[in-house]
């Protein structure tokens, strides 16, 4: 199926059961706002960062907006951290220690962008703004690790990498981190709502 404008990532919505009920949502590099939108109208409070100040103007009524050149200026929520931060179609690797400090105890990282091999099928073609294997899971070490993707999606045409990590907090029992998209009776595909 074809992503419409708008829309948020099927995999953000996939995921997204994994925040904290009316949580902190941190949405890196925003852009349209069409995430922050998305995750504000199910009660979470969210922080749109992006370098676009027009496109911040439109979202000052769903969020917190900071207009910030990221990849020019420096971190601009230092000591700040949030029960899940968003990050899509993105890509700056020297972010990704403060992508990780932000992911608050018991938040979750929800994290896709393109990947090696896209520029056979369209942009972003240049390998600097391409993960490469495993890039990811490497990125967020310290994070645990709830499902990484890595490969071609159609509709339209991509190569992803993709990853949904939180970041534990100890406990007396193991954390029930629901595998969303599987019913229990062995694997067959649920309604994701």
């Amino acid at each position: 199926m074809e992503l419409l404008l708008g829309e948020p990532s099927p995999w953000l919505v996939r995921w997204a059961n994994l925040v904290a009920p009316g949580g902190r949502v941190l949405d890196l590099a925003a852009g349209s706002g069409r995430h922050c939108r998305w995750l504000a109208a199910r009660g979470h409070a969210m922080t749109a960062v992006d370098r676009d100040a027009a496109a911040m103007a439109a979202l000052v009524n769903v969020a917190e907006t900071i207009v910030a050149d990221l990849e020019a200026g420096a971190w601009p929520l230092p000591g700040r951290s949030f029960d899940a931060v968003v990050v899509t179609n993105y890509l700056w690797r020297p972010l990704f220690p403060a992508i990780v400090a932000a992911t608050g105890p018991g938040g979750v990282l929800i994290y896709e962008t393109f990947a090696a091999g896209n520029g056979s099928v369209g942009r972003p073609a240049n390998p600097d703004f391409l993960l490469a294997p495993g890039e990811l899971l490497a990125a967020t070490r310290g994070l645990r690790t709830v499902a990484y993707e890595d490969g071609f999606l159609a509709d339209p045409d991509r190569f992803v990498q993709r990853i949904v990590a939180v970041r534990e907090v100890p406990a007396t029992a193991p954390a029930r981190h629901r595998l969303a998209g599987w019913a229990a009776n062995g694997g067959s595909l649920e309604s994701i709502g």
